[in-house]
């Protein structure tokens, strides 16, 4: 029998990725399997040594979850970098430079 029709199972993705490398991990987890408990099935942080993953920095589909909400069929987990430049300042610096 596939993953897919087991009793109680349901089929998820995780993902994360840096500027060198990118993985999408499908698996079959039980019903009722946070988002914490998925990341740690994935063994991403094997993948990628030294990724520190920021509770609030998660997602499913682009919206920000937090790590123990319950996962649905189909859910997308998505494990976000933190950002290096202030998406703001970076526009001003642009408008500026483009008057100059």
């Amino acid at each position: 029998m596939d993953a897919e029709h087991e009793p109680g199972m349901i089929q998820i993705e995780v993902a994360y990725a840096n500027p060198d490398k990118q993985i999408i991990r499908a698996v079959s987890v039980a019903s009722g399997t946070t988002v914490a408990e998925a990341i740690e099935l994935t063994a991403i942080k094997d993948e990628f040594p030294g990724i520190e993953i920021d509770p609030g920095g998660v997602g499913i589909f682009s919206r920000k979850v937090p790590m123990g909400h319950v996962l649905r069929e189909g859910d997308r987990v998505e494990i976000y970098r933190p950002l290096i430049a202030d998406p703001k300042e970076v526009r001003r610096e642009r408008a500026k430079n483009a008057k100059a």
